[in-house]
């Protein structure tokens, strides 16, 4: 698995979770980017993240994440 395979995923599930087929994301995306990403969308594309890929964040690592490349970042750190 490369960051290639989780961004697209990420996509997936961001497109699913927010109910926008439209979106596009990139290694820099982050949630000034998208409308829709609120505090409350955040918990559920975490969750849907974690469930994806059966991996858990901490509360710290979710907080220290500044953009998508660090999520997809992480979860390549949590599945190696």
């Amino acid at each position: 698995m490369n960051i290639d395979v989780v961004l697209k995923s990420f996509n997936e599930i961001f497109c699913d979770v927010l109910d926008d087929e439209d979106i596009v994301l990139t290694k820099t995306t982050n949630a000034n980017d998208i409308e829709d990403w609120d505090s409350l969308s955040h918990i559920q594309l975490v969750l849907a993240i974690e469930k994806q890929f059966d991996i858990r964040f901490t509360a710290l690592e979710i907080e220290e994440y500044s953009n998508v490349g660090e999520m997809c970042e992480g979860v390549l750190n949590k599945k190696s």
